[in-house]
C-alpha cells in the first residue's frame, strides 16, 4: 500500500508538472502571450517613430512658413500652380505625353 500511495503521489505531482508547464507557455500570461507583447511593442516603436519623424517634418515647414519668404513662395507656386508675370504655364495631359512619346520612337525606327 505504501508503494502504490507514492506511485500515485508521483503521478499526481508529473501531472501537475506537466499542466503548470503548459500554463506558463500556452496560458494568458505565458510565453505565447509574451511574445505576442513584444511583437505589439515593436509595432508601437515603429510606429510612434514614424509619427516623430512626420511631426518633426511638419515643425520643420511651419517654421519655414513663418519665416521663409522664399519658401512661401515655393509652396505656393507648387500647390497653388501661380506663376510670374514673364512666365507661361504649360499643361499637358497624359495622352499627349505618350503621342510625344510614341514620335520620337518612330523617328528613332
Amino acid at each position: 500500500m505504501g508503494i502504490t500511495f507514492k506511485r500515485l503521489l508521483l503521478g499526481a505531482s508529473i501531472a501537475l508538472n506537466v499542466a503548470l508547464a503548459g500554463n506558463m507557455i500556452w496560458g494568458g500570461q505565458g510565453l505565447m502571450a509574451y511574445r505576442a507583447l513584444e511583437r505589439e511593442i515593436l509595432a508601437l516603436r515603429d510606429g510612434l517613430n514614424s509619427l516623430q519623424e512626420k511631426n518633426f517634418a511638419l515643425s520643420r515647414e511651419i517654421k519655414l512658413l513663418r519665416s521663409d519668404d522664399k519658401y512661401i513662395e515655393h509652396m505656393v507656386r507648387k500647390r497653388q500652380h501661380f506663376v510670374r508675370d514673364n512666365e507661361i504655364w504649360y499643361i499637358f495631359s497624359d495622352e499627349d505625353t505618350l503621342r510625344v512619346n510614341e514620335d520620337a520612337h518612330e523617328t528613332e525606327n
